[in-house]
C-alpha cells in the first residue's frame, strides 16, 4: 500500500516542493522517517501515531517507511506532520488518494489531532498557485493563505474534522480573507520644536530612500526624529504589502492572516550578533535587515554595534539582498532597506560643550568615529548634526509643519519617482531615486551648467569617491523631485553636497 502528498520544504523565500512518499509493506513493525529530516521533523513520528490513536486509529503492524523526496534536500519544520498523516491515512485506505492529489499540504498536530499554527503559509499557498494546486492548512492560518490568489483552501481545526470533509459527513466552509492594516497612528513630526535642519534631512531621505546619519550629542533628538520617519513615508503598495508579508509569514511573524500596508521600522539593540542582523542560526532564519524590506532599519548608537556587525551590513545595503551561506545552506534574503543612524560625537557625547567636553578630546572623538570603516560611511547619502536644543526652543509654538503636509510632499516626490522609472523601463525593484545605479541613474540626473561646475569643483575638495559622487546625484535628484523641478539646478547640487561636506568633515 502506498501513498503520495504534497508539501513543501523553505530555503529562505524560496519554496522547494517535497513529495511525502508512504509505503506499507509486510514484515517487522516499524516507522521509519527518511530524507534528511531534522529533529522536529523526525519527532513527527510519535505527535502522527498520538494524534491517530487521538482518533481511534491504530497503525498496522506492517512496516510502515516514509520517504521526503527529494532525499538531498534538508527537511526542517514541524509543518510535515499533517502531510505525514494524511499519507498514513491514505496508504491505509481511510482517505482517497485521488482527492488529495491536488492539494500541498502544510500543518504541526498536536496529540489530540489539532492543527497547530506553521511558519511560511503564504509563500507555499503561492507556490501552489503557480503549480495550480489547492492548499490544505490549518484554521488558524487560512485566512493568511487566502491572499494568495485563486484556489480552494481547506483550513481544518483538527485532523478529524479533514477526515469527515473527505468522507462527505462534514463540509469545511472556506476561510475569510484577513484584513488590511493601515495604521495612522504614527508619532507626529509636530511633536519636535527646532531642529529645521534634521527635519528637512529627513524629509529627503523619506523621499528618496536614503540612507541618513544623523550626529549630535545625548538629548538632541535623533531617536526621537528617526520613530517620526514611518510618519511620513507613503504606504506600501500591493505588490509590496504581500513582499513584505511574506518574509513575515517565514518568520512566524503574520498575526491573524493580517496585510499590514505600514512600512517595517525595526531598531535592534547594538548588542546584536550578524546572524541576527543579516541572517543565519541553524535554520538560517531572515535577520533584523530582512525584516524591515522594503522599510526602515534604525541603528541608533551607531558606532556602539559590533565592528563585524557593521560590515556584514555593507553588501546588502549596496546590493539589496542577504545572502546567508552555510555549509548545508546558501540562502538569499530580500533586503532592501532605508539605514537610518544615529550617534554621538564621542563616547561621552558633549564633544562640542566647552563646559563640559571630556579631557581626552579630541583622541576621544577620533576614537569613537573610527569603529565606523570608511566605505560604511561612504554608503550613507546623508549626514547631518543634530544640535541640542535649548530650552527656549521648548516654548516655542507648535510647528506648522505637520507630518501630514510632509508626508504629502514625500507622497508626491515617490509617485514623480514611480513614473519616471516606469518609463524608462526600470527593473521592477528600483522605486527611488537611492536605487538607481549606473545608466538609469545618468538619465535622471542630469545637472545643469552652474550645477556640473559645482560638482566638479566638489570633487576635488571633497575627495569623492565614484560611489559618493553618485550618491550626491541621487540625493540631489530627490530634492528637485521634492520642488517638482525637472533639471538639476545649482542649489540642488549644493544642498546635496553641504549633506556630504558634513560628512566628510567628520571624518577627517
Amino acid at each position: 500500500m502506498q501513498a503520495r502528498i504534497t508539501t513543501v520544504a523553505f530555503q529562505g523565500l524560496e519554496v522547494k516542493t517535497v513529495s511525502v512518499q508512504v509505503l506499507m509493506a509486510q514484515g517487522l513493525p516499524a516507522f521509519t522517517l527518511v530524507g534528511l529530516p531534522d529533529k522536529s521533523v523526525a519527532e513527527s513520528r510519535e505527535r502522527v501515531r498520538a494524534a491517530l490513536t487521538s482518533l481511534g486509529v491504530g497503525l498496522p503492524p506492517k512496516r510502515i517507511t516514509v520517504n521526503l523526496a527529494p532525499a538531498d534536500l534538508p527537511k526542517e519544520g514541524a509543518h510535515y506532520d499533517l502531510p505525514i498523516a494524511l499519507g498514513l491515512l491514505t496508504a491505509m485506505g481511510i482517505l482517497p488518494a485521488d482527492e488529495l492529489e491536488r492539494f500541498l499540504v502544510l500543518g504541526e498536530l498536536s496529540l489530540d489531532g489539532s492543527c497547530q499554527p506553521v511558519a511560511g503559509i503564504l509563500p507555499a499557498a503561492v507556490e501552489a498557485v503557480s503549480r495550480g494546486l489547492d492548499l490544505i492548512c490549518p484554521q488558524s492560518c487560512g485566512s493568511e493563505a487566502t491572499w494568495a490568489g485563486d484556489l480552494e483552501i481547506l483550513a481544518p481545526g483538527t485532523l478529524l474534522a479533514l477526515i469527515n470533509h473527505f468522507k462527505g459527513s462534514q463540509v469545511l466552509s472556506p476561510p475569510e480573507q484577513g484584513a488590511i492594516e493601515s495604521s495612522s497612528d504614527f508619532l507626529k513630526m509636530e511633536d519636535i520644536k527646532g531642529q529645521e535642519t534634521a527635519k528637512r534631512a529627513l524629509e529627503v531621505a523619506a523621499a528618496g530612500g536614503h540612507n541618513l546619519l544623523m550626529s549630535g550629542p545625548p538629548g538632541s533628538g535623533k531617536s526621537m526624529l528617526a520613530a517620526r520617519l514611518p510618519g511620513i513615508l507613503p504606504p506600501l503598495d500591493a505588490s509590496e504589502a504581500l513582499e513584505v508579508s511574506m518574509i513575515s509569514s517565514l518568520s512566524g511573524m503574520l498575526k491573524n492572516g493580517a496585510l499590514s500596508r505600514n512600512r517595517p521600522f525595526r531598531d535592534p539593540h547594538h548588542s546584536s550578533s550578524v546572524a541576527a542582523m543579516v541572517g543565519g542560526g541553524r535554520k538560517a532564519k531572515p535577520g533584523e535587515i530582512s525584516l524591515c524590506h522594503l522599510g526602515v532599519l534604525f541603528l541608533d548608537e551607531l558606532p556602539e554595534f559590533g565592528r563585524q556587525v557593521l560590515e556584514s551590513l555593507r553588501q546588502p545595503l549596496e546590493t539589496g539582498k542577504a545572502v546567508v551561506a552555510r555549509a548545508n545552506a546558501h540562502v538569499t534574503y530580500p533586503a532592501r532597506v532605508q539605514l537610518v543612524a544615529a550617534m554621538n560625537p564621542c563616547r561621552c557625547g558633549h564633544l562640542d560643550d566647552a563646559e563640559q567636553a571630556c579631557a581626552r578630546a579630541p583622541k576621544c572623538a577620533v576614537d569613537y568615529r573610527s569603529k565606523i570603516s570608511g566605505p560604511m560611511l561612504d554608503r550613507i547619502d546623508l549626514f547631518v548634526d543634530v544640535p541640542p536644543v535649548s530650552a527656549l526652543d521648548l516654548t516655542l509654538s507648535t510647528p506648522k509643519e505637520t507630518t501630514m503636509i510632509i508626508a504629502k510632499r514625500v507622497s508626491d516626490a515617490r509617485a514623480i519617482q514611480k513614473s519616471r522609472f516606469k518609463s524608462l523601463g526600470a527593473p521592477d525593484h528600483v522605486r527611488t531615486n537611492a536605487e538607481a545605479e549606473g545608466i538609469l541613474l545618468e538619465k535622471i540626473a542630469i545637472p545643469d551648467g552652474e550645477g556640473q561646475k559645482l560638482l566638479k569643483e566638489a570633487i576635488g575638495v571633497l575627495k569623492l569617491s565614484a560611489r559618493g559622487y553618485h550618491r550626491v546625484l541621487k540625493v540631489a535628484r530627490t530634492l528637485a523631485d521634492l520642488e517638482q523641478a525637472e533639471t538639476l539646478h545649482h542649489n540642488h547640487i549644493a544642498e546635496a553636497l553641504g549633506y556630504r561636506r558634513a560628512l566628510f568633515q567628520k571624518t577627517n
